[in-house]
């Protein structure tokens, strides 16, 4: 799990005298929306609960330009941070972790069309993935995939799974990212419309995730061993992750991302 704090760093700008200040409260407020900008601190942590071994990895990278030897935009800094769930062994959890954020920055419209370069990247991660374990027993594992990412007062999630983002704001929880379980109505349907089944709350009757990377033995799911099968993002199992953004204001405290396992346990206000 990864915790995100968001502090105010437009404390330090100077908005006139106190006598100012006290007639045109509204109006500083509004001053002090549009200079926010917020100041990033990361925690992370990690239990392997009852396992006998972690399947799961997460990640954070405060600088991701900086980080793989790429340049910014306006010298922009970009902060990235991901969490991965792995089932069937840590290979998937392992090599998404390792290689999703260097795909990103690769990407040739990185980083002015953010949102096109993640979900892109998302599911090249995943059909890199089949390739470098095609005659690997890693090929049968799998992760679900939750990245956070902020520039500027911008937060951009994307998530593939059942991890989830929550956002402290004054208190109340936000969630950033929906989970993609098979007894989701509309991940049911979409499900339906590849092909797909729900069985006893699992998807055709094997995974209790709709979304994730990695799964190849699957290969019906994955759409490789479907009739007319377009491979990657073929099936009902998609590695392509729903997206949110926001704008981040001085009311917005911290962010959670954490594993279905966090989630199990406590509520997402309860988290906050």
């Amino acid at each position: 799990m990864c915790v995100e704090g968001l502090d105010d760093a437009a404390g330090t700008l100077a908005f006139g005298d106190h006598e100012n200040d006290r007639r045109d409260g509204a109006a500083m407020e509004r001053v002090c929306e549009n200079n926010f900008v917020p100041f990033i601190r990361s925690g992370e942590w990690s239990d392997i609960g009852g396992r006998d071994y972690m399947e799961d990895a997460h990640v954070c990278i405060s600088d991701l330009a900086k980080n793989f030897g790429s340049n910014s935009v306006d010298d922009e800094v970009i902060s990235f941070y991901g969490v991965f769930d792995g089932h069937n062994g840590k290979d998937a959890a392992h090599y998404v972790r390792d290689n999703l954020p260097r795909v990103i920055v690769e990407d040739a419209d990185f980083p002015l069309e953010l949102e096109k370069v993640v979900k892109r990247s998302f599911v090249q991660t995943d059909s890199k993935f089949a390739e470098k374990f095609s005659h690997h027993k890693g090929l049968c594992s799998g992760t679900t995939a939750l990245t956070a990412m902020i520039f500027g007062r911008s937060l951009l999630v994307a998530n593939a799974g059942d991890c989830r983002a929550v956002l402290s704001r004054r208190g109340t929880a936000i969630e950033m990212s929906k989970d993609h379980r098979p007894c989701c109505m509309n991940e049911r349907k979409r499900v339906e419309s590849l092909g797909g089944y729900v069985d006893d709350g699992y998807l055709n009757g094997q995974l209790a995730v709709t979304r994730a990377l990695g799964d190849w033995h699957l290969e019906v799911m994955k759409g490789t061993g479907r009739a007319g099968g377009g491979g990657a993002g073929g099936g009902p199992l998609s590695a392509e992750p729903e997206l949110k953004m926001v704008t981040l204001s001085k009311d917005d405290e911290f962010l959670i991302i954490g594993s279905d396992g966090v989630w199990d346990s406590f509520s997402s206000q309860n988290a906050v």
